[in-house]
This record gives C-alpha cells, structure tokens and sequence, in this order.
C-alpha cells in the first residue's frame, strides 16, 4: 500500500482518497501513531520554485532512533553528510541522479524524485496506526481523514491539522474558506450535444496521453479517473502555460503508480514531451 504526493499539491493516501492540499509549511507526511513507542515519522516542506510550481524542499525522516534528512542530491544521517548507497542499523539509503529511496525494515519504504514527488510504502501491520497527510490506512475512504463523528473536514483544514508546530518559523496557513481554483468555468468549454454536460477542454488532452498505447499495462490496474481529474487540475492551474510541470508530473506519478502496481509503462516519453 502506498501513500503519495506529487505535481500540483496532489495527494493521494493510503486508502485511496485523492485530495490536493497547498501548504507551505512542514507537515506530518505519515507517522506511526501509536500511544507508545513510535516507530517512524515522515515530515515534508515544500516551497514555490522560481517558475511558481511547488517542489518538495526537505524530508526529515525518523526511523526508530535515526534521523535522516533529505534535500536535492544530499542525504544527512544523525547530522552526518553521507554517501549513498549507506546502511546503518536496519536502513538502507540509495540514490541516483533522480530517485532518493529508502528501504527500512521495519516495514516502511520511501521514494522521492528529489523535485515534487515522494511515494511512501507501508506493510500492512501499520493498518490503523498511521496519521498525517497520508490518513489512518484502515482501508475506508474518507472516514477519519475527512469524516470525524459528525464533523466533516475539507481538504485544507485536514491539511492544516497535520502541521508541524515550529516555535520560530513563520508560515501562513492555506485559507480553509478559499477554494482551490476550479476547472468549471462554463463559458470556455464545448456542450456535449447528447446529455448537455459541458465537457472540459482540458479532459481531451488528459485522456488521450494516459490512455496512450504506452500506457496500455496501466489500465486495469490503476483508476484512470483519478488521474484523468489530476491532470485537468493541473492544466487549469497552469492556464494554458505550456509548460512541462502542468502536464508532466501527472502522467509521470501515473506511470511510477502503475510500475508499483506490477504494470509495464512502455516509454512514453519523447524529446519535445517531458
């Protein structure tokens, strides 16, 4: 089971919920929280790049007592630069010029392409024991993450609850009451004539590249929607900017998904596309 972020502020838990979430401050990814002894957590921050896409920062990750931070192309253990591929008790760290992986025994696995995407794997004895960005993996969507008793959460104040509290760092919270730009700007889109439901411009383009012949192993494996929905977003956010990000980290979280699922990407990939 795998929780992941990626692109434009997407997330994508444990249970299958796909949310996107803003915030610029440092955040529980995932954590092991229970009462006792807490056997791992995953904090990241990311911060605007200078074309304005969000990227991920730093990942501070602990794993029993060893604490390992994670920035582009550097990898500190204990407050130790280290070279990669490096072990210590029960944890093993690769890297090569895109992947940073960690492998610890424990039962957790983590994955960042050292820019916007990070995939983290948990065995399943952590079911119901996790929070943060990533849920309580109990296998229920919403439920906990979104639904709490009779309260119900929107994706920002579920984020906002999962931030790190820093006495000396200052960082606004994303605006609960502001919604995330939409893609339902009627006036720009053609009219499906049969059902009168107004069709995105943007749905064509997203579709046509993830049902690409490339991506023919993928399809019975992963839910297309959801990615189809991602993708549009990213469009939207971008405004018709051709630009690499508003397109490209979408299919490629589609892709490194359907790898993890046991599915074969074929090269999808070309000089004048990401």
């Amino acid at each position: 089971y795998v929780c992941s972020t990626w692109g434009n502020n997407h997330f994508k838990t444990f249970d299958g919920d796909v949310y996107q979430f803003p915030g610029l401050c440092e955040y529980n990814f995932v954590s092991d929280c229970r009462e006792a002894y807490k056997e791992f957590s995953v904090h990241i921050q990311r911060a605007l790049n200078s074309n304005g896409h969000p990227e991920i920062q730093y990942i501070l990750v602990k794993i029993k007592d060893i604490m390992v931070y994670l920035k582009p192309n550097l990898v500190v253990v204990d407050g130790r630069i280290v070279k990669t591929p490096y072990y210590t008790s029960g944890v093993l760290i690769e890297s090569n010029e895109i992947y940073t992986k960690i492998y610890a025994k424990l039962g957790m696995s983590l994955m960042w392409n050292q820019e916007d995407a990070l995939m983290v794997e948990l065995e399943n004895k952590f079911n119901n024991h996790t929070c943060g960005l990533c849920g309580d993996y109990n296998g229920i969507q919403i439920y906990n993450e979104f639904i709490k008793g009779d309260a119900s959460y929107n994706s920002i104040t579920y984020g906002n609850m999962q931030k790190i509290s820093k006495p000396n760092s200052k960082c606004e919270d994303p605006d609960e009451t502001q919604a995330l730009p939409s893609c339902n700007d009627h006036a720009q889109m053609p009219v499906n004539l049969l059902n009168f439901i107004p069709l995105p411009p943007q749905r064509d383009e997203c579709q046509r590249l993830l049902t690409s012949p490339a991506f023919a192993d993928c399809r019975l494996r992963l839910n297309l929607e959801m990615y189809i929905q991602a993708c549009m977003q990213d469009k939207c956010a971008c405004n018709g900017k051709d630009d690499s990000f508003c397109l490209c980290s979408t299919i490629s979280e589609y892709s490194r998904q359907c790898s993890h699922a046991g599915g074969r990407p074929g090269e999808w990939r070309t000089q004048s596309f990401c």
